[in-house]
């Protein structure tokens, strides 16, 4: 069993001997509160005796109590919200900490996938790069040999004018050679027909003899 303290305490003038289990520091604290409030009501109520002004500070300390029971119940209403919405909050916390994470890993895989494409366009792009050159290469000798077909045109339809020129030359020697040997013909029978008038004249040149 505690110990119980007695003080002794000055209330509006008077001296008291309180009694309690509260510290001594608290009874003295409670007595100066009673005392200040006394003065404070003597002050407005001045033709007031001490029982009256006893009984309205009692009762205002009681409406102080009760405001302060009441304020302290909302603090306590308020406080167990406080921790409700401190528990939703945390719990929200711990959901946008999974989320958060969950995102990272997402997002470390997104650039492992982005890493992976990019090594797979590169791949790519250097097969393009090689194939186009080849396309180049191929385009250019492409290029050459057209030209070179081109030049083979040329003188192909070249060979034929000319073809077609020797032809027309052939053609024109053949038909010299015809005149000629027709001319030819005539000459061999005009020679035999001198040759047989000459050796007709022959004879008869003997026959003279």
């Amino acid at each position: 069993m505690s110990e119980r303290n007695r003080v002794n305490v000055k209330i509006y003038g008077q001296e008291f001997t309180i009694s309690g289990d509260s510290p001594r520091d608290h009874i003295i604290k409670v007595a100066d509160h009673v005392d200040r409030k006394m003065h404070e009501l003597a002050s407005v109520m001045t033709s007031c005796s001490t029982s009256v002004l006893a009984i309205l500070t009692a009762v205002n300390c009681a409406d102080e109590y009760f405001k302060n029971i009441r304020l302290t119940n909302d603090l306590k209403s308020k406080n167990e919200q406080l921790e409700k919405d401190t528990q939703h909050y945390v719990q929200l916390w711990d959901e946008a900490k999974k989320s958060f994470l969950q995102y990272k890993e997402d997002a470390k895989t997104s650039i492992e996938n982005k890493q992976e494409l990019q090594r797979l366009y590169d791949k790519k792009k250097d097969e393009y790069d090689k194939l186009l050159a080849e396309f180049k290469e191929l385009t250019e000798r492409f290029n050459n040999i057209k030209k070179i077909n081109d030049d083979l045109k040329l003188r192909v339809e070249k060979y034929e004018n000319e073809k077609d020129s020797t032809k027309t030359e052939v053609k024109e020697l053949e038909s010299r050679y015809k005149d000629i040997e027709n001319n030819f013909f005539d000459l061999q029978m005009e020679n035999i027909q001198l040759k047989s008038e000459l050796n007709r004249y022959k004879k008869n040149i003997e026959q003279d003899e």
